[in-house]
């Protein structure tokens, strides 16, 4: 995991999508790093093709014609729905909960990596879905996932 996020992990995670032949695709992280500071962002993607994908896509200015597609009625609905599950993973309740939606944020597109590594686990971000369906995405098994 090192290799493919360039450092090393400074918190737990789990491999919650993989490339049929095995490959991450995606990691969980755990609400929290191990010196206890807060993570948002609880889906990372990690997969080198999809990441510099994405990471092309954003730097043509994805993040603001993206976001513009979707009806913001569904995107606060997706940043909701992304801040209970992270809620619902926390494990140390003594420490500052991580708050906003994907990426981090309450409001609008941070982060299309966030929203298509959310969306290739749970199935219903529409910024990740509306990015997904313009890339390669599949040979891809959810696996580990929390319902």
């Amino acid at each position: 995991m090192a290799r493919l996020l360039g450092r090393e992990p400074a918190g737990r995670f789990a491999v919650v999508v993989r490339r049929a032949k095995g490959g991450a695709v995606v990691i969980e992280n755990e609400p929290h790093l191990l010196d206890g500071t807060p993570m948002p962002t609880l889906y990372w993607l990690v997969d080198p093709v999809l990441r510099d994908a994405v990471s092309r896509l954003e730097s043509e200015g994805g993040v603001h014609r993206f976001e513009q597609l979707i009806e913001p009625a569904a995107l606060a609905a997706a940043h909701e729905r992304y801040a209970q599950r992270r809620d619902a993973a926390v494990v140390r309740r003594d420490l500052i909960v991580p708050g906003g939606g994907v990426g981090g944020t309450r409001v609008g597109v941070k982060c299309l990596h966030a929203h298509v590594a959310n969306f290739l686990v749970n199935g219903d971000d529409p910024v990740g879905a509306l990015v997904a369906s313009g890339l390669d995405v599949g040979d891809l098994v959810v696996v580990n996932a929390r319902a």
